[in-house]
């Protein structure tokens, strides 16, 4: 049982950055606009939350534990918001292709995480943290038994702030009238211009909502999984768009396919601390690739049955009809 335990929690180690991340995704998409350059505000958020962690647990060691880990979430949040502006520019002022812009954040965003860390920390582009944020056991959630060691146990706070985020998204989505005026404008644009509806408005809402999710889910992923940042978030952002792909735009889809290529990963990550997996002497190769292979063949076959909102990648032009 311990070994269920044990693979459960670290499921959720990679479970939450990828759903947040997705989210992200899904409403820069549902508003119309290609969000391939999640990888690069993932990479950017997860490098300032990071530095700014670094930065205060030196600087200001008063400031610590889950107060910090906040005050680290705004930072990375404020980061991919401020990325997604220039995405949402090129895309919807100046009509850029879409994937285009996406690649050149992409691009950028490791090159600068690089460029920063070795300037500031003297030739290396590692920045180190100390994890002060793990809760052994969530006070009497944590005493009950089977749930207690699944879900509040070995755990982190940001678990339950990304499913919160995700009812939040749900209800956003659904029942409230921007989740309705942000769906029209990635299905029929025109459509919701001619009632009145400022699609340019909502497509940058949609984006900039997505660069602040991807901000945060690149901090979500350093902090349960690594002691430094080293430059990269291992490809989770465009994992992010399988699961939305794979989950079809929709949140409660998208948190089932999170959680399922959360496992290939938590699977990939530790076998080593399986003892059925570790017997078998299969080469460390086989797990990592095996996420990534299983994300090839998991698309080949459902991505014909996703059906994408009908304008996303369309720029917008108000007089054409």
């Amino acid at each position: 049982m311990s070994t269920v335990y044990f693979l459960m929690q670290q499921t959720f180690f990679f479970t939450i950055p990828l759903l947040l991340v997705a989210l992200g995704g899904m409403f820069a998409e549902r508003a119309g606009i290609v969000n391939i350059a999640l990888e690069g505000k993932m990479l950017m958020g997860a490098f300032t939350g990071i530095f700014f962690i670094n930065i205060m647990q030196e600087s200001v060691p008063a400031i610590s534990g889950h107060f910090l880990l906040v005050l680290a979430l705004i930072v990375a949040a404020a980061t991919g918001f401020i990325v997604a502006i220039f995405h949402a520019y090129a895309s919807i002022n100046l009509n850029a292709n879409q994937i285009i812009s996406g690649v050149a954040i992409n691009m950028f965003a490791p090159a600068f995480a690089v460029y920063i860390a070795r300037a500031v920390a003297g030739g290396t582009q590692q920045v180190f943290f100390a994890n002060q944020f793990r809760i052994d056991r969530v006070p009497f959630f944590g005493n009950i038994p089977v749930i207690g060691p699944l879900f509040f146990q070995n755990t982190y706070f940001t678990t339950y702030m990304g499913f919160a985020i995700l009812a939040l998204s749900t209800f956003l989505l659904y029942k409230t009238k921007f989740g309705l005026r942000l769906r029209a404008c990635g299905e029929h644009p025109q459509a919701a211009d001619s009632v009145g509806v400022n699609v340019y408005k909502i497509r940058y809402a949609g984006v900039l909502l997505s660069g602040a999710f991807a901000g945060i889910g690149g901090l979500v992923f350093i902090i349960p999984t690594s002691v430094a940042f080293n430059a990269t978030v291992s490809g989770y952002g465009f994992l992010a768009l399988a699961v939305l792909i794979f989950g079809a735009w929709r949140p409660i889809r998208v948190m089932f396919a999170a959680f399922f290529f959360g496992l290939l990963q938590a699977i990939a990550a530790g076998y080593s601390g399986i003892e059925t997996l570790r017997d078998l002497s299969i080469p460390m190769q086989f797990y990592q690739m095996m996420p990534f292979v299983v994300t090839l063949i998991v698309l080949a076959f459902t991505s014909k049955k996703s059906a994408a909102p009908k304008a996303v990648g369309q720029p917008y032009d108000k007089g054409t009809r």
